[in-house]
């Protein structure tokens, strides 16, 4: 039996902090949608930054290092970084507050077409990724 045609097609889920947050707390939304996204053969990968940025009390360590083990870090190169500046300038935004979001977003771009992007701040990650990457808020 062929299996039903999925929302989804072969591309790349991009999780921000909170994303992998969610994820590692098996939230069922984000759970379901990660789920999918490997099903239907989209890579599901995270910044190199963002689990610096998910390292907290309420994500145990083995847990977060166990789920990493399933996903691509994609590591911040100077491509990524010059890009992260760029977007950084374009929405007009600082980088002190948002340069994790902005080298998120600059990952995305350079991801497997299509993009998505699953976060907590879709408002300034959608200024950040414009129509280029799919923003999902979780």
């Amino acid at each position: 039996m062929a299996r039903a045609r999925s929302r989804l097609s072969a591309g790349t889920v991009v999780l921000d902090c909170e994303g992998l947050v969610k994820w590692c707390e098996a939230d069922q939304r984000v759970t379901a949608f990660v789920r999918e996204a490997q099903d239907n053969d989209f890579r599901v990968a995270v910044s190199a930054m963002t689990p610096i940025e998910a390292q907290d009390i309420r994500v145990k360590s083995d847990r977060l290092r166990w789920y990493l083990s399933r996903l691509k870090i994609e590591p911040v190169t100077e491509e990524i970084s010059s890009r992260a500046i760029e977007l950084l300038r374009d929405a007009r935004l600082h980088g002190h507050k948002y340069a994790i979001d902005a080298v998120v977003a600059a990952t995305a771009l350079r991801s497997v077409r299509p993009a998505i992007v699953l976060t907590s701040d879709a408002d300034d990650m959608s200024k950040l990724c414009g129509k280029a990457v799919q923003v999902v808020p979780v």
